[in-house]
């Protein structure tokens, strides 16, 4: 069950209009690694835990954070496009779309929302519920959720650099800071996590699955480099296993030829080489069947 409280999480006001970073915070409301993204992908892995209750609440409680987060951000959003520069306005009132391009502001701002925010990110793309990770593996969840979190606060920081507002900057200031204890909690619970279920995810797959023999070789696809002072290539693994440098990796099956495909197709035939080397390989299975 969810209610709204009327208050804001923090403040959200600006010391004036300013149309353009009213578009740049469209990113941390709508983007990739919005407010949007994180409030949803937090709520659908609570939704979708089973059996772990203190996994279910974290998730649960910090997605429940991210919808005022949400809030916040189209508050200021709003507060910015209010009582914007006449001759901003006015010229988009005169012809919103090319009045919006040439201030500078999002024309969705202008056309679409009636000076507020909208769900979609600085560039106009609307949101897309693909950005969301919710797998029902709660250590890819965890770590995806530290990648969310890490690029996050990555743009509020440079949304911060973007800006003198004290008011917009005091807000950013706020989620720099939740953007901190996110990425601290989300860190804990995959520590935890890795020390009861081991650090590769996911640990229920049987290990006559895996073809083993590669699974700690790193192999050097990069010229002109060499295993020296790489902790991935030499030594101890994480999961304790020892790594395996490979120099010059090898393939590991012949090259293959395809036979053609029917005439219904209209593909391009192939040459009479390529006819003969399919013919031979038709021996060949036939051989192995026999």
């Amino acid at each position: 069950m969810f209610y709204h409280q009327k208050e804001l999480q923090f403040h959200a006001k600006p010391d004036k209009p300013d149309p353009v970073m009213a578009k740049h915070l469209q990113e941390i409301l709508g983007g990739q690694f919005g407010e949007m993204s994180v409030a949803m992908q937090y709520l659908f892995q609570g939704f979708n835990t089973r059996g772990n209750e203190q996994y279910k609440d974290l998730v649960m409680s910090t997605g429940t954070e991210e919808l005022g987060h949400i809030e916040m951000i189209a508050t200021m959003i709003a507060r910015l496009l209010e009582n914007a520069p006449l001759d901003q306005l006015d010229q988009a009132a005169k012809d919103p779309v090319i009045g919006a391009v040439l201030s500078g502001m999002n024309p969705h701002h202008a056309i679409v929302s009636g000076l507020g925010a909208t769900p979609e990110n600085s560039a106009g793309v609307p949101w897309n519920a693909g950005y969301i990770v919710a797998s029902g593996n709660l250590l890819t969840d965890m770590r995806a959720n530290v990648n969310a979190e890490s690029q996050g606060r990555l743009q509020v920081a440079r949304l911060y650099e973007m800006t003198s507002d004290s008011g917009v900057r005091e807000m950013l200031s706020f989620l720099l800071a939740r953007d901190t204890m996110h990425q601290n909690q989300w860190m804990a619970a995959v520590k935890e996590l890795e020390e009861k279920d081991g650090i590769i995810a996911p640990g229920s797959v049987p290990s006559e699955w895996e073809a083993t023999e590669f699974s700690h070789q790193y192999m050097n696809f990069s010229s002109g480099t060499s295993k020296d002072d790489q902790v991935w290539s030499q030594g101890e693994a994480p999961d304790g296993a020892t790594f395996e440098y490979v120099e010059h990796p090898t393939p590991h099956a012949e090259k293959p030829i395809l036979q053609p495909v029917p005439n219904f197709t209209h593909n391009t035939p192939p040459t009479e080489d390529e006819k003969q080397q399919t013919s031979s390989l038709k021996e060949i299975f036939k051989k192995k069947e026999e």
